[in-house]
C-alpha cells in the first residue's frame, strides 16, 4: 500500500494552501518531529547544540512558504535575521539556508532582493555564510539571476545546483567561484527539464561531483545515498583532493548513524536543520522523495 502512494501525490500536498495552514495548527504531527528541530528558537538552539557538540556542522532553515504579501515576507526576512543573530549570540556552528519564495519573489522582485541584502548584511557583520535554496523549476533562473546579483557584493552566499535538471551542468560552470551544494532534486519535473529516471539523476549527480570536486571550487555534496558517499570517497582519494575542500550533507533526522560516522571519520559533515511552524510542505517532500520515508513518518506518528 505504502508503495503505491506516488511522488507526485506528496508533492501535490506540499502545494496545498489550506493543509499548510491547518497543519501549523496541529504542530509538529505526523512524524514531524523527527525530522523538524521544534516550532522555536529554544529548542532549535537545543538540537543544534547537541549536534555541534557531536562534532556536526549545521545549516538552519527558518520554515516557510506560501508567501502572498510583502508583510509576510518582511516577517520571514526578520526571522531570517533574527537566526542568524542567534547563532552568533548562542556560538553555535551554524550557516543559513533560504528560500526567495519566502523572502517575496513572487510578490516583487526588487523587494525580495532588498530582503536578501539585508539577510546577507547580517551575515557578513557576524562572519556567516547564507545559501539560497533551490526550488522548483520554475524559480530557477530567477534565483540563479538574483545570485549573480548579489554575488557583486556579497561574497558570502551561495545556492544549490541540482543534478535531474538536464542543464545542471552547463551551469555549473558559470558558478566556479561559488560555494555550491550538490543535490539530486526534489521536486517533480517534466522531462524536458529534469532527468526522470533513478539511474540517469544519480549517473549525473556523480558527474556533477566529479567535475566540481576537480575545479577546486568548495563543494557540499547533499546525499543520503551510501553509494554515492562511498564513491565520492574513493575518488577524492584517488585524485588527492584535501577534504577542506568539500563536506557531506544530510538532513536532520535521517541517517543520524551515518552522519556520526562521517563526522567521526574526519570528514566535515554538515546538517540540515529545519524549524518552525510551517513545517508541512518541507515535510511532504520528504515524504515524496523516498517510499522508506513514509514507513518512518508513521512510525513517529504511532509512537506519540
Amino acid at each position: 500500500m505504502l508503495s503505491a502512494l506516488s511522488k507526485g501525490f506528496f508533492l501535490y500536498l506540499s502545494k496545498n494552501r489550506i493543509l499548510n495552514r491547518v497543519a501549523k495548527k496541529w504542530g509538529l504531527k505526523l512524524g514531524a518531529s523527527q525530522v523538524v528541530a521544534g516550532n522555536s528558537l529554544e529548542s532549535m538552539v537545543v538540537k543544534v547544540r547537541e549536534l555541534n557538540e557531536k562534532g556536526l556542522l549545521c545549516t538552519l532553515d527558518h520554515l516557510g512558504e506560501f508567501v502572498s504579501s510583502k508583510e509576510e515576507a518582511d516577517s520571514a526576512t526578520d526571522a531570517a535575521i533574527l537566526t542568524l543573530e542567534t547563532i552568533a549570540n548562542t556560538g553555535l556552528n551554524s550557516h543559513l539556508s533560504v528560500k526567495l519564495t519566502q523572502l517575496g519573489v513572487d510578490v516583487d522582485r526588487d523587494f525580495c532582493v532588498n530582503n536578501m541584502r539585508r539577510i546577507l548584511e547580517t551575515a557578513e557583520k557576524y562572519q556567516n555564510f547564507v545559501r539560497i535554496d533551490m526550488e522548483d523549476y520554475s524559480h530557477y533562473k530567477v534565483t540563479l539571476d538574483i545570485l549573480q546579483e548579489l554575488r557583486e557584493t556579497y561574497p558570502n552566499v551561495g545556492t544549490v545546483i541540482q543534478a535531474y535538471l538536464r542543464c545542471a551542468e552547463e551551469d555549473m560552470k558559470t558558478l566556479q567561484d561559488v560555494p555550491l551544494r550538490l543535490v539530486k532534486g526534489a521536486y517533480k519535473e517534466l522531462p524536458m527539464v529534469a532527468f526522470q529516471h533513478k539511474k540517469e539523476v544519480d549517473d549525473n549527480f556523480m558527474k556533477l561531483i566529479k567535475i566540481r570536486l576537480l575545479s577546486r571550487s568548495y563543494t557540499a555534496v547533499a546525499t543520503h545515498d551510501h553509494h554515492i558517499i562511498e564513491s565520492v570517497k574513493q575518488f577524492v582519494e584517488e585524485q588527492q583532493i584535501s577534504r577542506d575542500q568539500f563536506e557531506f550533507q544530510m538532513l536532520y533526522g535521517f541517517r543520524t548513524e551515518m552522519q556520526q560516522s562521517l563526522a567521526n571519520e574526519g570528514y566535515k559533515m554538515r546538517v540540515y536543520v529545519p524549524y518552525g511552524s510551517d513545517w508541512f510542505a518541507y515535510y511532504m517532500r520528504r515524504l515524496a522523495e523516498r517510499p522508506q520515508n513514509v514507513s518512518f513518518a508513521l512510525k513517529g506518528f504511532l509512537l506519540k
